[in-house]
């Protein structure tokens, strides 16, 4: 038998619109399945998602126009062109809103304008104006060496076709304005390649839909094709950005060896200091927090935290305080950064005092994004912070017992004179009734003067009392002129027996102070004291000391104490408030210590100078007193 002959494959008779097309829907088909497969791994991204609805739409679109050039009947003619417009609709809302995702521009009301006049033109080209097979009219010319059907006129409503392109028109609009605005954010390879190539071929669909359905161009429906280009061009660039991610992954992979090196770094720098770190997710209010942190918050390791877990832990007296602190921190206050100490309260009754500091990340736009802190464990630093807070006030309480030892003289002098008044003017009062007529207006008066002594001998005894008991401030509104004056009385009787001159300088309009009076007199007195005792090898002419008063820039009342001694040792400046330092052969070295940590208490400072013309100067500052305030209670610090 004799070979049989081969088959040659008759080119003339392929159909080269069938295998175009059909290659465009095979190639727009494989990059929807794609990236489909993409965006399912990454659900987060809606590109890709939407690229493959622009590319599956974009197969039924080429399938739509193969059906329409090889339709046989008006009804197939039509029954492909309703495919059309529904793929058609599909396709514009996916290209607009991938341009919204991808390029991260764009007016999100134009974008729903557009989605709602495509829905728009479904309803009345299926429900308001159907069209039937009897108003299309069958076409053919010859379209790539073969007869291929097109509309032959009589199938469009104005109207309707009008709608339709309008809402195209939006498109143009809408990508223009987003690839402006990706541009001038420095995106310009994507606004150029994204932006641009989607423009060039809708406006050359848009001219081409033009000519079929208002100039009545007998022409095959082409769109797929550009369509396709469209689609490689937004693949591409997505491919870019996937090679991209793929790029960053290795990198992230080849720095985590090196992270976990530094994590481990800073674990140990972190565990070495005593701190536990934590992070607070603001947006899922949810809290990160290091195992050492966990311990010293009484936390399991695996236990999920929120915030309002925490705050549970602290202490309800400092629960307010520490809110507050962590949302001046998020308003941006400070920097973002905050620095606190607050309580715990665990749940088998301990109580720790923490130190807290942390600072608020913002994201691109400026919005508060994580909180990021540490904290440590302070108790003991508190505890003996406390403990040593109740021996300043015993050693405050021994030094104005000591203080009160010196003026007994001067006070009793004091309190004897009002007393021989009373006695003096009590025997006068007797003679008087011993006779047979007494003078009642000369008994009232002398009544009138033992009740006005007997009120300033109270006065003396009362002052020395305050001075004498152990108390916490009772911050009230004082005038200085009389807070001065007090104190002038209370050491007259000294300083006449040293021969020393008091001079006051206090204006009576000072405004008022806000402070406790006997602590304030204390402080006062020591100063004076000390002064006087400066004096003591001085001669008599410049036996003087000198207590001032005066409004400063700083809106508080300045009161100085001032004498003509030997001044302080310019090496011993800087050290005569330390605790038991005194240059005193009989001092305790206290007075200045405990007067400065009076004056602190009262938000004030407490300083020394020597003055040019010698001597030493002594300042304190007091706070001015709010008139609308209240008066409040508050401990020493």
């Amino acid at each position: 038998m004799g070979a049989s002959p081969v088959k040659q494959l008759d080119w003339s008779s392929m159909s080269w619109v069938t295998v175009i097309w059909s290659m465009n829907a095979s190639a727009c088909l494989t990059l929807a399945v794609i990236y489909l497969f993409v965006w399912w791994r990454s659900r987060a991204e809606w590109a890709p998602l939407l690229f493959a609805v622009t590319a599956a739409s974009t197969t039924a679109f080429a399938f739509a126009e193969l059906a329409m050039m090889r339709a046989q009947t008006p009804a197939q003619l039509l029954a492909a062109m309703n495919a059309l417009q529904f793929t058609i609709s599909f396709w514009l809302v996916a290209i607009v809103w991938f341009v919204w995702c991808y390029l991260e521009a764009g007016r999100r009301w134009l974008a729903w304008t557009i989605a709602l006049m495509r829905l728009a033109c479904l309803v009345m080209n299926f429900l308001i104006w159907p069209l039937d097979d009897r108003s299309v009219a069958l076409g053919q010319i010859r379209f790539l060496g073969e007869l291929v059907t097109v509309l032959g006129g009589g199938a469009a409503q104005p109207l309707l076709t009008l709608f339709g392109q309008s809402s195209i028109v939006l498109v143009l609009v809408f990508v223009a304005d987003a690839s402006v605005t990706a541009w001038r954010r420095g995106d310009r390879r994507k606004a150029l390649a994204v932006g641009g190539s989607i423009e060039f071929f809708l406006v050359t669909a848009f001219a081409s839909s033009s000519l079929v359905f208002w100039a009545h161009l007998q022409i095959p429906i082409v769109f797929s094709l550009l369509y396709v280009c469209l689609v490689a061009v937004m693949g591409y660039e997505l491919s870019h950005e996937v090679l991209r991610a793929s790029q960053l992954l290795h990198e992230l992979q080849a720095s985590e060896a090196s992270l976990r090196e530094s994590e481990a770094r800073i674990s140990l720098a972190v565990e070495a200091g005593d701190f536990g770190i934590w992070m607070r997710d603001l947006a899922r209010d949810e809290v990160w927090a290091s195992d050492s942190w966990r311990t010293l918050f009484g936390f399991t390791p695996s236990q999920p935290l929120k915030s309002a877990d925490v705050r549970q832990r602290v202490h309800p007296d400092d629960r307010d305080a520490l809110r507050q602190t962590q949302a001046s921190a998020v308003a941006g206050l400070n920097g973002g950064r905050y620095e606190t100490e607050y309580r715990l309260l665990l749940p088998d009754g301990t109580i720790r005092w923490i130190a807290s500091r942390g600072r608020v990340e913002t994201d691109d736009a400026g919005r508060p994004m994580l909180m990021r802190g540490a904290s440590r464990d302070v108790t003991a630093r508190k505890l003996a912070e406390r403990e040593t807070q109740l021996l300043r006030q015993e050693i405050a309480h021994a030094g104005r017992v000591s203080m009160m030892g010196q003026l007994a003289t001067g006070l009793a002098h004091e309190i004897n004179q009002p007393l021989a008044a009373i006695l003096r003017n009590a025997e006068a009062a007797e003679l008087f009734l011993q006779h047979t007529t007494p003078d009642l207006d000369e008994v009232r008066a002398i009544l009138s003067d033992i009740r006005a002594d007997d009120e300033r001998a109270g006065h003396v005894i009362d002052r020395m009392r305050g001075l004498l008991k152990r108390r916490t401030l009772d911050t009230r509104q004082l005038d200085v002129w009389a807070l001065v004056s007090e104190v002038a009385a209370l050491v007259r009787v000294d300083a006449a027996s040293r021969q020393v001159k008091l001079d006051l300088v206090v204006p009576h309009d000072l405004p008022q102070v806000r402070g406790d009076r006997i602590h304030l007199q204390q402080v006062l007195l020591n100063l004076i004291l000390n002064a006087m005792d400066a004096l003591d090898e001085a001669c008599q002419e410049d036996r003087r000391v000198g207590v001032t008063a005066r409004l400063n820039a700083a809106q508080t009342v300045e009161i100085a104490v001032n004498d003509a001694g030997p001044g302080i040792p310019a090496d011993r400046l800087g050290q005569i408030f330390n605790p038991f330092f005194t240059t005193k052969s009989h001092g305790m070295g206290m007075g200045l210590a405990i007067s400065r940590t009076i004056i602190e208490a009262h938000d004030g400072q407490l300083w020394a100078e020597n003055a040019p013309t010698g001597g030493a100067a002594f300042f304190f500052t007091l706070p001015i007193a709010d008139e609308t305030a209240h008066d409040d209670q508050r401990g020493t610090r």
